[in-house]
């Protein structure tokens, strides 16, 4: 089938777009470029502009008639930049979100696939989060997809829209060819940073956060590799129509997770493990924003999509690092 992938030029965007490709799909990728770099699109079909413009959504769908699902994951991610820049990020996540999901609906494209967060979940004893969990937005950023979430629900119940959002747990590395990875040159994300320390890239790892209530007192996560990740998009839209028709409603939540909570420490170790040297730290407090985390109960996953990780901890740890080695060469910059 024929899909639209918003964001389709960034990070996950792109690996997504090859997994589609493999499956024997066609992405339709529309990107501002405001972050995802051009070379990720590569020779696909490409609408290089904003999804709240209207009029280049009419006309990707009337030069793709035949598109059937749309992936939205066009958003701004950083969590620390989502406290600096809240204006931005409510206007690009949430308003200009709004404007696409009217008009693909007018358009008659009522499937959509929604990339949400499990940063959305409140905290809980065990770590281990279900769909149906309590929640607490702890930034903008994560307020801006629970928003997302709610508009898509309350749509789906007065309109034709249909939503599959998918609550993304860590993803880390890079596509099995090594073509696209994270891209950011200031890199937030935890594994990047210990990718580049590891490679002597950066002079130390800085763990935010050492008094939190986990067995390590560092923050707890469940890291999936972005391929697995990519692979869940692609029986997402596959089963679209059967999981709502499964679950009996317009709309659905499911968790993407490797369901293991692997904590800053013990992500530490493993890096070293896999590269097999120390990597320089210094400790320091959580940054604005940063929760203390969680892992995915992924059975719905399972049940509903038949999809669960296939690849490692140490496989997702050997890919961030395989493509920090090798992203100058694509990107120009380490």
């Amino acid at each position: 089938m024929k899909v639209l992938v918003t964001g389709g030029a960034g990070y996950l965007g792109s690996i997504t777009c090859k997994a589609l490709e493999e499956a024997g799909h066609t992405p339709v990728v529309l990107d501002s470029l405001l972050v995802g770099p051009r070379q990720y699109v590569g020779d696909r079909i490409f609408y290089e502009g904003d999804i709240a413009d209207r009029n280049l959504v009419r006309k990707v769908a009337a030069e793709h008639p035949d598109i059937e699902a749309t992936i939205h994951m066009a958003a701004r991610i950083v969590v620390p930049e989502s406290v600096e820049l809240p204006y931005e990020y409510y206007r690009d996540n949430v308003a200009k979100s709004l404007e696409l999901f009217d008009e693909l609906v007018a358009l008659g494209k009522p499937r959509i696939l929604f990339s949400s967060t499990a940063s959305l979940y409140a905290l809980k004893d065990d770590f281990e989060v279900r769909e149906d969990d309590g929640l607490s937005t702890s930034s903008p950023y994560a307020r801006t997809k629970r928003m997302m979430e709610q508009v898509l629900e309350d749509m789906a119940l007065a309109t034709d829209l249909r939503a599959v959002i998918l609550r993304y747990f860590n993803p880390i590395g890079a596509d099995p060819d090594l073509e696209t990875g994270y891209h950011l040159k200031d890199a937030t994300h935890v594994v990047p940073l210990m990718a580049q320390t590891a490679l002597g890239q950066r002079d130390v790892f800085t763990i935010t956060g050492t008094d939190l209530p986990t067995r390590d007192g560092t923050g707890i996560r469940d890291y999936i590799h972005a391929w697995d990740l990519a692979k869940a998009h692609v029986r997402a839209i596959e089963k679209f129509d059967s999981v709502l028709e499964a679950v009996g409603t317009p709309s659905t939540v499911i968790n993407i997770g490797g369901g293991d909570g692997v904590t800053v420490r013990e992500l530490l170790a493993a890096v070293e493990r896999v590269v097999g040297r120390p990597v320089p730290v210094r400790e320091a407090p959580s940054r604005p924003g940063d929760a203390v985390g969680a892992f995915a109960n992924a059975d719905k996953a399972y049940e509903l999509l038949g999809w669960k990780t296939e690849l490692s901890l140490d496989d997702a740890i050997a890919s961030a690092l395989a493509w920090g080695e090798k992203r100058k060469s694509i990107l120009g910059y380490d």
